[in-house]
């Protein structure tokens, strides 16, 4: 289907454009693609949010005939998400606070545009009950569950209580949110230690602490607390016992309007760093098939229970005697969605659409089969060697993996900067393989193919857990990264003169189109482009 000639559209306003009688940002852009294109019910999503999320999204709508509208902030101008929309509107400066998060002004988009429904991805304002529940009173289609789902799986606590009532096996820990470190004290004496203090509305490892011993829990808690209500804007916390040797497994579910649900299996989440997923695989390597069973029906019915309808995952704990306890759900899209979809043959995006159309699923729990293995690395802008802090700077090398089983999710391009505003994940790499060995050579020869300079990232972090013998093995845990990996042994080289070679023609390219001198405009020699060389 061709593409339409763009034309630049402007919204009515002054110095600032204005929808609704909300203000937008000009950006000196084009902000509007359009092609037409026809499907029954649902013609137009808008995608409320942003990187490889976003083009992911709007590549599966694309092959279903529906037409999409991008919102990005001033810092995602020229995100290559932007340009593969079919309609972008500017919504705000960088700041997620002042973009996408800003709830009244995507809904003004969505009015102007006519638009009928709304992926929220993941992050911002996916678990947003309050935000579903003024797309669903606007007349809009959210895609994904209701906010009333939402608002039962969104609490830890509640998540915790309703899930109890079908028997799901939980941690032992407190019942409620804890306030008082004296009741604390009493009730990690009754579970033991070491134990976790949690954020209720917690996630990604923010307002979780571990304890060892009583002396500990009054400060960790103060800490977990502060935590919380920096985060999340809620200082409630809750405790458990700590799992000994835990793996971290969750279980994709799928279900519609129409009382069917299904669960497409497992994935691994165990390799971490400060509780947020690294590596991720489908299937689990410590599984049985009754196992698998087992957690998948716990899972279908913590679904059932809040009348789920949509994606969404529910994750456990399994400690090193195979017991399985409920974690949370999360009432979203996962990051590691496409393991799943590889291992199932399935686009879960195009699936999700399906349902928020009202349509039945197309196949029950009989017809999923295990396909292979898979495997993903999130490539983040990150220094491993430095504590995995962020490490922001501009892509002046970035040429990405390809051949048979091979994907990348990404939403950069060579040239174009980090932004220090967001998730500093650059990409998601991801294999398939006809088992684990042949999924973990071809992660291996994608990695050293994978060609990025101008940023640290978390590659070579990867390929060594790959290479490590406990996770060939399939013998380790959420500990792994404590337990065998130190900075040093990354062992980084020097750089190479091809390397070199690269960073110079690259930064020659980029300041001599602004400037073919090595002066400044007022005459005064220009600094150096180059980043400092930082191995250990």
């Amino acid at each position: 289907m061709k593409k339409k000639t763009s034309k630049k559209k402007r919204l009515t306003g002054g110095k600032n454009n204005q929808i609704a009688g909300l203000d937008f940002p000009s950006c000196d852009s084009s902000l509007f693609y359009t092609f037409i294109k026809l499907n029954n019910g649902m013609k137009k999503i808008l995608i409320a949010n942003r990187g490889e999320i976003a083009l992911r999204v709007m590549r599966s709508a694309r092959e279903m005939g529906i037409k999409t509208v991008a919102v990005f902030s001033e810092a995602d101008e020229h995100s290559p998400f932007v340009r593969y929309a079919d309609e972008a509107v500017c919504i705000g400066p960088p700041p997620s606070s002042q973009s996408y998060l800003r709830g009244d002004k995507i809904m003004a988009v969505c009015k102007e545009l006519n638009v009928d429904a709304i992926h929220p991805g993941y992050g911002f304002l996916s678990e947003n009950a309050a935000f579903a529940r003024q797309v669903r009173e606007a007349g809009i289609t959210f895609i994904g569950p209701s906010p009333e789902s939402m608002d039962m799986m969104g609490d830890k606590l509640s998540a915790k209580a309703t899930a109890k009532k079908f028997k799901v096996p939980m941690i032992p820990g407190s019942d409620g949110a804890i306030s008082d470190v004296n009741e604390a004290i009493k009730i990690s004496k009754e579970i033991g230690f070491p134990l976790l203090i949690k954020a209720s509305a917690g996630g990604g490892g923010k307002g979780m602490r571990l304890v060892e011993k009583e002396s500990e829990i009054e400060e960790q808690m103060k800490m977990a607390v502060s935590e919380a209500i920096s985060a999340f804007g809620n200082g409630a916390v809750f405790i458990e016992r700590y799992a000994s040797g835990p793996r971290h497994i969750e279980i994709q579910i799928l279900a519609d309007n129409h009382g069917n649900c299904v669960y497409l299996f497992e994935r691994e989440c165990s390799i971490q760093r400060r509780h947020q997923k690294v590596i991720e695989e489908a299937p689990s390597s410590v599984l049985t098939p009754e196992l698998r069973a087992r957690m998948g029906q716990c899972a279908v019915d913590v679904a059932k229970a809040c009348n789920y309808s949509g994606a969404g995952t529910v994750e456990f704990l399994v400690d090193d005697k195979l017991n399985f306890y409920f974690l949370e759900m999360n009432t979203r899209l996962q990051v590691e969605h496409p393991v799943t979809e590889w291992i199932c043959g399935l686009d879960l995006v195009k699936e999700q659409i399906k349902v928020a159309r009202n349509e039945k699923l197309s196949f029950s729990q009989n017809d999923l089969k295990i396909n292979g293995h898979a495997l993903e690395v999130r490539v983040c802008a990150e220094d491993p060697a430095n504590n995995f802090l962020p490490d922001i700077g501009k892509l002046l090398v970035y040429k990405t993996p390809a051949g048979p089983g091979v994907r990348v999710d990404d939403g950069f391009e060579e040239g174009m900067d980090i932004p220090i505003y967001y998730d500093p994940m650059i990409s998601k790499l991801i294999v398939h393989g006809k088992d684990r060995n042949e999924a973990i050579a071809k992660m291996l020869r994608a990695i050293d193919d994978y060609k990025i300079i101008g940023v640290e990232t978390t590659l070579e972090f990867c390929s060594f857990v790959l290479k490590h013998e406990a996770f060939a093995s399939g013998k380790f845990d959420t500990g792994f990264i404590g337990k065998y990996f130190k900075p040093e042994m990354l062992n980084r080289p020097e750089k190479g003169d091809e390397e070199v070679a690269a960073v110079a023609g690259a930064l020659m390219f980029m300041t001599g189109k602004q400037d073919n001198t090595a002066l400044q405009s007022n005459g005064a020699p220009r600094k150096s482009q180059w980043k400092p060389n930082r191995t250990a």
